[in-house]
């Protein structure tokens, strides 16, 4: 497995729920899909430099320094050879739930990626669409993370692999049927999960930080799966206005003064009681 392999098969898996999610819609759009589409190809593009040049070579490099020591917690268990690559994805997953999460608790880098969130509608293009900052930034934190666990770049890839695949899944603006998704759910992050992750409610979006498996989210309690998606506004308060999603507006946003991100123009919120949206199971709509 290679870069350019990934790379290949992502773009596959982004055609195909390209074109699903427009046949099948989950959510209603509430801007013009192609002005949306421009701006995060342009960010992408930066993205893909990034990521290419900088964090998928020193990930590698790392993973290749760990096994001449040996280094990283794998290398202090003695483990069958099955069970070391499945427990090395495992824990490559859970800590990227901590790094998602630390970007949204950690004012400086919710700056970045915030860029993200500020999208007013979710679907494929979204999962493309960073500051190149924020991808930059997890450089050093995919160097510790690679390091504290001793993956094998072999892993490494295979974790990659599955980690944008269901990046672009959990995004994509895909309606699968009920019963389907809440199967996937059990072990998945899916679409309609994501799409609470990016609701303008503050305490919606500060839940369902995982990125491939949904387990860390019930581990931790920050699973929210009860809000119908006709009720999720895409967005941040703060930022709903088309010049806010402008490409210039949306490179230097991280670098001006920030404002009240969960208080509309007008000064209210968004908050909601979550208490009569029923059980905590993934809804219909």
């Amino acid at each position: 497995m290679t870069p350019s392999l990934i790379l290949g098969a992502a773009a596959a898996v982004f055609l195909i729920l390209l074109a699903a999610e427009r046949l099948f819609p989950l959510r209603e759009r509430s801007r013009s899909f192609f002005a949306r589409l421009a701006v995060n190809l342009f960010l992408s593009a930066f993205v893909f430099l990034v990521a290419s040049r900088i964090v998928t070579p020193a990930a590698l490099a790392t993973a290749g320094w760990a096994a001449t020591k040996p280094f990283g917690l794998l290398a202090f268990f003695p483990l069958p050879p099955l069970a070391q690559p499945v427990l090395g994805f495992l824990l490559m997953d859970l800590s990227f739930y901590y790094w998602h999460l630390a970007n949204h608790r950690v004012h400086f880098l919710w700056r970045f990626h915030n860029v993200h969130h500020i999208d007013p509608d979710l679907d494929i293009s979204t999962a493309l669409r960073f500051h190149f900052c924020e991808i930059l930034f997890s450089t050093a934190f995919r160097i510790v993370q690679v390091a504290a666990i001793g993956v094998s770049a072999w892993t490494y890839f295979v974790y990659e692999a599955a980690f944008q695949a269901n990046t672009l899944f959990h995004h994509s603006n895909v309606r699968l049927p009920i019963g389907l998704e809440r199967l996937l759910n059990r072990v998945l992050v899916t679409p309609r999960m994501h799409g609470i992750h990016h609701s303008a409610v503050e305490n919606e979006t500060n839940s369902d930080y995982a990125a491939v498996l949904s387990w860390w989210d019930r581990l931790h309690g920050t699973l929210r799966l009860n809000v119908p998606q006709s009720h999720i506004t895409i967005g941040v308060p703060a930022y709903l206005d088309p010049a806010d999603n402008t490409i210039w507006n949306c490179l230097t946003l991280p670098f001006r003064k920030q404002r009240d991100y969960w208080r509309l123009p007008d000064g209210t919120t968004t908050a909601r009681d979550p208490a009569p949206l029923g059980p905590p199971k993934l809804l219909a709509d």
